[in-house]
């Protein structure tokens, strides 16, 4: 109840000015209102989403999200975009795409890859960090947004008769002004501008995709905002979940493609022999003992991309770095996990994030990675770890949801049933993937053609049969065959 004592139920986000997007809240909002069915709860999480996408917070012409909105409506952003937060949206819209069969929220995550792939790419499948708010102006000075806004003459101009309808479509009126500019805004829904100039909702489309193509050709000419080249392990990670879940519930292998050419990079140029991570890459060389964030975001992605592929290798590698995070950040004493490990310089005074800000914590990131990783290795201690890093915060939960809001995916899974689905046969591949572009929060999948190496796929093979095991703490149901029977089961 205090919680939702600052939502802003008609704009979405919170009851303040600028208005940070918070993936993680949205997440788990998302999962809760699923969870409980709980249509209040799922009609904040839509509006909010609906909301930040049609704001000028998201580039309508280049697709992607900026920062933060300075105002209450999400119209003006901090123009910088960076790669953490379009990694999170992306895993965000397609979950909730999953959920709603929306397309709206399809299209966002489309043109926000489309965005990452053009401007935030290196050439080894490294993701930079992000495009600067600044660019130059007409006059040759930086200015913030310059790359972005449009005057009303500019449209006009460009647009030619289609700008009557652009004109509505984007608020080019008080509503979308800025310091004498326009920011591309939209408030209303397609439905309605199509009534109003007498046009199906698919012209209307058409005519909108067009006039944002003649915009994309005039904005090119201008001086692009500056980049900042670095590519980092976490923020990388977080682009990496990004795709893995856009591919598995919008089903595009494209953006698989995309995935395993990133985790690739991680795996050939980020991991260590020592079976550590460097947190830094630039000019292609990799430097910077990693950080505990860079391990959580890269084991959680690693665990994702497993769930999709199920190629054992990945699932290996979260294994191996989990263990490590174990030996080198983890304190026995409080049983949480320092921000820096023990082999960095004892200078550095080691402190212990627990808050969920724009990025998860840390600490809240690997409790999650821990308790799925229980669920596949009962023997390792994971499970009791993970339940008691939830118990020393969870005094915090009430008073403070928006900070702990990754940690409550933890209350959920343990308060309700967590389930282990094993698919083991010629067909698991596909029944796999039919299986994923269900939302299920509260399972992890695990697959192999005959018998696997890990307890779940263990005396589990029926030559000439792909069997589905639905189980929970390694005990399971009778067999099925179908992924419609699993999801009657769960």
């Amino acid at each position: 109840t205090k919680w939702s004592s600052y939502f802003d139920t008609y704009l979405g986000g919170y009851k303040r000015a600028p208005k940070f997007m918070m993936p993680n809240n949205l997440d788990f909002l998302l999962h809760y209102g699923t969870n409980q069915n709980n249509q209040e709860v799922l009609e904040y999480v839509n509006t909010t989403l609906t909301k930040m996408a049609y704001g000028g917070i998201y580039d309508h012409i280049g697709g992607g999200f900026s920062r933060y909105s300075v105002d209450t409506k999400w119209h003006v952003p901090h123009f910088e975009k960076m790669l953490y937060d379009n990694g999170q949206l992306v895993s965000l819209y397609a979950k909730a795409y999953a959920v709603t069969k929306n397309p709206f929220y399809k299209k966002v995550v489309e043109e926000t890859i489309a965005f990452v792939q053009k401007e935030l790419t290196d050439q080894s499948n490294g993701f930079y960090s992000s495009l600067d708010a600044d660019s130059l102006n007409e006059t040759g000075e930086l200015e913030e947004g310059a790359y972005y806004v449009w005057t009303k003459e500019e449209l006009q101009t460009l647009l030619g008769q289609d700008f009557e309808i652009f004109k509505d479509y984007f608020n080019i009126n008080s509503y979308g002004e800025w310091e004498n500019n326009y920011v591309l805004i939209r408030d209303k829904p397609d439905a309605e501008i199509a009534k109003k100039h007498a046009l199906t909702e698919m012209e209307l489309q058409s005519e909108i995709d067009g006039s944002l193509k003649v915009l994309k050709g005039e904005r090119n000419k201008r001086s692009k905002p500056r980049l900042d080249d670095k590519i980092l392990t976490s923020w990388n990670s977080l682009m990496l979940k990004g795709l893995i879940d856009a591919h598995r519930y919008l089903g595009d292998e494209t953006y698989l493609q995309l995935a395993l050419n990133n985790a690739n990079f991680i795996e050939n140029k980020m991991l260590k022999g020592n079976g550590g991570l460097y947190r830094n890459h630039k000019n292609g060389e990799s430097t910077i003992n990693a950080f505990l964030e860079d391990y959580a975001t890269t084991i959680e992605a690693f665990i994702s991309l497993y769930e999709v592929t199920f190629d054992s290798k990945w699932l290996r590698h979260a294994k191996t770095l989990t263990d490590y995070s174990i030996l080198h950040f983890h304190d026995t004493k409080n049983a949480m996990f320092y921000f820096t490990s023990d082999e960095d310089s004892s200078l550095i005074r080691r402190t212990i994030v627990v808050n969920d800000n724009v990025i998860s914590a840390s600490n809240s990131i690997m409790a999650n990675n821990l308790l799925k990783l229980h669920k596949i290795y009962l023997n390792e201690p994971y499970g009791d770890m993970a339940h008691q890093m939830v118990k020393n915060v969870q005094d915090n939960f009430l008073e403070n949801g928006q900070s702990f809001a990754n940690w409550m995916h933890l209350v959920l899974y343990e308060n309700q049933n967590f389930y282990e689905i094993a698919i083991v046969g010629d067909n698991y591949k596909t029944l796999g993937k039919q299986i994923a572009q269900n939302y299920l929060p509260n399972s992890i999948l695990v697959g192999s053609e005959q018998e696997g190496s890990i307890d779940l796929l263990k005396n589990r093979y029926n030559k000439g049969q792909t069997l589905i095991y639905v189980c929970i703490e390694g005990a399971c149901k009778l067999p099925v065959t179908t992924a419609e029977q699993v999801l009657n089961q769960l």
